[in-house]
């Protein structure tokens, strides 16, 4: 039986490369989380706690122009949001219920909005300038069309670079917020950036500059793997 090389449903699976720093330790977690799950409880249902999770994060966020103790609210959601991002594959691969093209689909698509919950609802906060914040989430949605184009062009699906995946992102977020609460509102540095500007607007300065560099040694790759073809006459 012939296979159509355009149909995702025969393509090979998809390689999940994960290197960041505590990637073991959390998926130890994550295993036994997995075990002592109910079993009425599904993947899309962890899908939707994440997503209420990021919602927490927005609203906290926003809700912290009124009064700092807001905050506690996003860091609350930080911890949701992991719990069901990171349980809703882990659940389907544990319980071997996997629905790869489904599942790759719903959970980047759940990534990407959740992604600019949190981030717009920094540059919401009276704490980030949105300017400088939208420079962050450039930097992570380019990431993540890199991550998107090699799972095409590669199979492979890296979750993390630099020794760091999305967990620790969020380690570095609720660090970020706990500054916030801790510290308050700051006055400029320099250019009318304020120390918490000067930090996330260089978080998206370094994504930027890792999609550029990973792109190149995407290309330079390809290149060789994937040589012009001469016609024969």
């Amino acid at each position: 039986m012939k296979t159509d090389p355009t149909d995702n449903r025969s393509a090979a699976p998809i390689e999940r490369i994960q290197d960041n720093m505590i990637a073991r330790l959390e998926r130890r977690a994550l295993n036994r989380l997995c075990a002592g799950m109910p079993a009425w409880t599904t993947p899309d249902m962890l899908t939707l706690v994440g997503m209420i999770g990021a919602f927490l994060v927005f609203g906290g966020y926003v809700a912290s122009n009124l009064h700092p103790g807001w905050l506690l609210l996003s860091i609350a959601g930080y911890v949701v949001h992991w719990f069901g991002d990171s349980l809703d594959g882990s659940l389907a691969r544990f319980r071997k219920i996997e629905r790869p093209r489904y599942g790759y689909f719903l959970d980047h698509s759940c990534d990407g909005f959740a992604t600019v919950l949190l981030v717009v609802g920094i540059g919401i906060s009276p704490y980030v300038q949105l300017e400088v914040a939208l420079v962050a989430l450039v930097g992570y949605l380019l990431m993540s069309i890199h991550a998107f184009l090699s799972v095409r062009v590669l199979g492979e699906l890296r979750l993390s670079y630099l020794n760091a995946g999305p967990t620790e992102l969020r380690l570095i977020l609720i660090g970020l917020t706990l500054a916030m609460l801790i510290a308050g509102q700051e006055n400029p540095i320099v250019f009318q950036l304020n120390g918490f500007d000067l930090f996330v607007g260089s978080v998206g300065i370094i994504l930027i500059s890792l999609f550029v560099v990973q792109t190149a040694k995407t290309a330079k790759r390809l290149a060789k793997e994937d040589p012009p073809i001469r016609n024969q006459d």
